[in-house]
């Protein structure tokens, strides 16, 4: 049975991805910023994040924060998801970073608040239980290259525009930029595209090693998001008490030493030993045949 999710709407039928399944909504006269959907068929296990607030290319304020963190919330509880995929609904555009419009508005202090609550954000994406993929298809700057930068993989159109251009505006990266961008790509590197608020295009940022894929774009404007989709369906197969640990794993063993990274790596291992899907990959591999994993 799905859960409902008051920030999720039925999608208009252009953006309908096949073999989905609309999480429900409450009635509203506003469309939410945030949309989810669960997709069904061979794809089941796909969860699909929209960001959908075409008047201001999916920047981050206040309503779009709150949305998409209770989305988060509701959907970390929900052992069916195996793999959350983030994607635009806005043709052109992943996400244009932080409102700025909606932050002159405010107080030095509500400022600081703001971004607090921004960085919340991204670190609740980090640390979602299941993998996560960035389909880029779009302009991805400052806070929205951040976001991607807190899932798990990256994908982007080859056309698709990317870059922590924060000190172009008298700022700086906020939002985890400065922490997970040397992570991604060494601190030599990540300081100088964040000194000069370069740009990068997808390809440029395939070849430095910032998304793991970039394809030409499509008339549609949505091929990042195919190849999310098909890279999706690789990871969906697996054991996802497998997977799940294994992200524990890489996660928590980067930031330490690697004799404590083998520490976790050991305790993550002996969590999955009593699982029934270890039993069942190694019955499939003993009878040969493809393994049926449920999660347990």
């Amino acid at each position: 049975m799905l859960r409902v999710l008051p920030c999720a709407l039925r999608l208009p039928r252009p953006w309908m991805s096949p073999g989905a399944r609309d999480y429900a909504s409450h009635a509203t006269t506003k469309t939410p910023e945030i949309q989810v959907q669960a997709l069904t068929g061979p794809n089941q296990g796909i969860t699909e994040i929209l960001m959908n607030r075409p008047h201001a290319r999916n920047a981050l304020g206040n309503v779009f924060i709150s949305e998409l963190l209770e989305a988060l919330a509701q959907l970390r509880e929900d052992q069916q998801v195996r793999v959350l995929l983030f994607r635009s609904a806005v043709k052109g555009v992943f996400c244009a970073g932080a409102d700025l419009k909606e932050r002159e508005l405010m107080s030095a202090v509500e400022v600081g608040t703001f971004v607090q609550r921004l960085r919340g954000l991204m670190s609740e994406i980090a640390a979602f239980p299941a993998p996560t993929i960035a389909a880029m298809d779009g302009f991805a700057l400052g806070g929205g290259l951040e976001l991607a930068l807190a899932c798990d993989l990256r994908i982007a159109a080859s056309s698709a525009v990317m870059g922590l251009i924060e000190t172009t505006r008298g700022l700086l990266p906020g939002a985890g930029g400065t922490q997970r961008l040397p992570r991604c790509l060494g601190v030599a590197l990540a300081k100088e595209l964040i000194f000069t608020g370069r740009r990068l295009n997808g390809t440029e940022a395939h070849k430095l090693g910032l998304v793991n894929h970039a394809v030409a774009q499509n008339d549609e404007g949505d091929a990042a998001y195919h190849r999310a989709l098909a890279l999706a369906q690789e990871i969906l197969p697996q054991a996802p008490i497998a997977v799940r640990l294994g992200k524990v794993a890489i996660d928590r063993g980067m930031e330490v030493d690697i004799a404590s990274g083998m520490a976790i790596e050991h305790m993550c291992y002996a969590q999955n030993i009593p699982t029934q899907d270890r039993l069942e990959g190694m019955a499939a591999f003993r009878e040969k045949r493809p393994p049926k994993f449920v999660g347990k």
